[in-house]
Parts: C-alpha cells; structure tokens; sequence
C-alpha cells in the first residue's frame, strides 16, 4: 500500500548543498524523536531530543520548536502510516497530519514524510555489529539482501531494504494485513478478540498495545483477572514468576516468530532485523526459544530459514539514522 503512494514533498526540492542543516525525525505514537544533520555522515546526527506527542498540538509545532534557531531548512520526518495526497493514514497518532500545514506551522521550506520502517531499513548499513544480538544460528553467508526488517512498537512496521546503487527500500503496511493464528491457543484468541472487529490485524495484539490486549485476553480464557496495568508492569510481573505475564510474553514472542517466518519466506529474506521498541524491553524473552520455535516451524521451509539469521537490533535511534541515510541518498 505504501509502496504505490509517493511519499509527500512540499515546495521546493530537496538542497543539493550537503552541508545545509536539516531536521531528521522519528515520529511514534507516544514520542516524537528529533536531531539535525548536514548530509555529510549518515550515522551522525547531532542535537537529539525527545517529544512527547500528547504534549504537542501537532507535528508543526514540534518541528517549529526544534528548528526555532532558524538555521535548518528542511525536515524528513519518519512516520508509521501511509500518504493519501497530503494527508497522512495513521491510527497511532493524536492528531491528523497535513503535509503542507506541517510545513507551513513549522516554516521550514520543505518537509519530506517516509514511512517509519522505510526510514528502520535505510539505517541497517550503517549500524554497528555491536548493536546486533543474533536470535538464531548465524550462518557464514555473505548474502544481506533483501534484508527485512520488522518491530513491535505503538504498531506493528515492516519493511525490505535491497542492495543497489541507491540502495532500494519497500515499505509495507504489515501491521494492518489480517492476523493468522498457528495454533489452537492462537485461534481462541483470535475467535474472542474478533467478537468485538471485524478485522483483527496483527498488530491488535504483536505490538506494545497488542501486548496487553493479548493478556487480558488470556486473563478471560483462562478465568483468571488483569491486575496489571500496562506493559512495563506485565514484563515486570513476567520476569517475577506471575504466570499468566509469563505465558503471555512467551505467547506474544511466539507469535511474533510465526509472522516473521511467514514475511522471510514471502520475500525471500536473506537477513533479518528484528527492531521497536517492544523488543528492547524484552529480549530475555525473545531468547528463550519460543521465537526461534516457530520462526522455524514452517513445514518444507524450515530447513530454507535455518539459513536465515535474525538479529535482534539494540539502537535507541533508527529511525533519526535512517532518515539521515535517506537524505543523504536522495539529496
């Protein structure tokens, strides 16, 4: 879906002078991360600071903070959602975004939206191996395209990066694609949660919202009651022995690795990067097996994607790289 909608542009090309300043942006549903970059160095950007979006009226008068200075000209903002014209599709956000209002309340002369895992995938070149944890076998094959690149964070981003000359990246909507269960467990939770939807997508439940929306599910089928109150106190009562936080985040990393394998095999990944912020506040249970169980249990396949390695990403700003390496490619 987003692959066929051009990303929006207003007033104005992009400077070819690479050492103007620009904004690079990382926009989520809770935080709106920020720094600037003159273009030179894709993984250097300078200045970070952190947003809260429910503070802000809207995304102008964060941009229009940022750049307040009046020494940066433009801005490429990386956004989960998908252009329609100059509006932008976005269910995790508190408040609609207008690419030509954005521009104009920020005043800054051009303002370029990318999709959020667009911008996730432009960064894994520049990443470095420190930052990698590997959640599987990892092979010794050279071979690191195409590379997908998938996370959990207010929703569920997805995208593939493909070696070229730019570099080549499909951005995706994966996170609103129909949810599939796997197991007879999976198929009563989708059996309850569909009673209150029509459409149950995966990121209803494999994303930092879907998380709890799995364990009070699981609270309902097993009789037992939601005493825990958002993620951090699940994964904190998970790691304490709490059964149902437990069986929850073992369940919620399972399923996560079924739809892995099932977007490795669709198309044909050589490599994947696992990011969002959900998986950063749980990588002993993406660990323990249950990911790497079904990511493999995919019947004739399975033995394909033993030779698929899945790095686990530890980097608090993707999404400010990757807009930074998208600038540098297309200024």
């Amino acid at each position: 879906m987003t692959g066929r909608v051009p990303a929006g542009v207003v007033e104005g090309r992009i400077p070819e002078d690479a050492r103007v300043r620009i904004i690079v942006a990382d926009v989520g549903g809770t935080y709106a991360r920020l720094g600037w970059t003159d273009g030179a160095d894709a993984d250097q950007v300078h200045d970070y600071r952190r947003y809260a979006c429910a503070d802000h009226p809207d995304l102008a008068s964060i941009l229009r903070d940022y750049a307040a200075d009046g020494v940066c000209q433009g801005a490429v903002v990386a956004i989960a959602g998908v252009l329609e014209g100059d509006r932008l599709i976005n269910s995790n956000l508190p408040w609609a975004v207008s690419v030509e209002q954005t521009r104009l309340g920020a005043g800054l002369s051009w303002v370029r939206l990318i999709n959020d895992f667009e911008a996730v995938a432009n960064a894994m070149p520049v990443l470095a191996r420190d930052t990698l944890s590997p959640l599987t076998h990892v092979t010794e094959s050279s071979e690191n395209s195409p590379a997908l690149v998938i996370g959990p964070g207010t929703g569920l981003g997805a995208a593939l990066w493909m070696e070229g000359h730019p570099p080549r990246v499909l951005a995706t909507e994966v996170g609103q694609a129909a949810l599939a269960a796997g197991n007879d467990l999976e198929m009563d939770v989708v059996r309850r949660l569909l009673r209150e939807r029509r459409h149950l997508n995966n990121e209803h439940v494999l994303s930092g919202t879907g998380l709890m929306n799995l364990y009070r599910c699981l609270c309902e089928l097993r009789g037992g009651t939601a005493v825990h109150a958002d993620a951090g106190a699940l994964v904190a009562a998970a790691e304490s022995g709490d059964g149902l936080a437990l069986e929850t985040l073992q369940m919620f990393c399972g399923w996560l690795g079924s739809l892995v394998g099932d977007l490795a095999i669709i198309f044909g990944a050589k490599v994947v990067y696992l990011a969002g912020g959900v998986t950063a506040h749980i990588p002993q249970f993406l660990h323990d097996g249950h990911f790497l169980a079904r990511y493999l249990n995919k019947g004739v396949m399975s033995e394909r994607l033993e030779q698929v390695p899945v790095w686990r990403v530890e980097h608090g700003q993707l999404g400010l790289l990757g807009a930074a390496a998208w600038y540098q490619q297309h200024q």
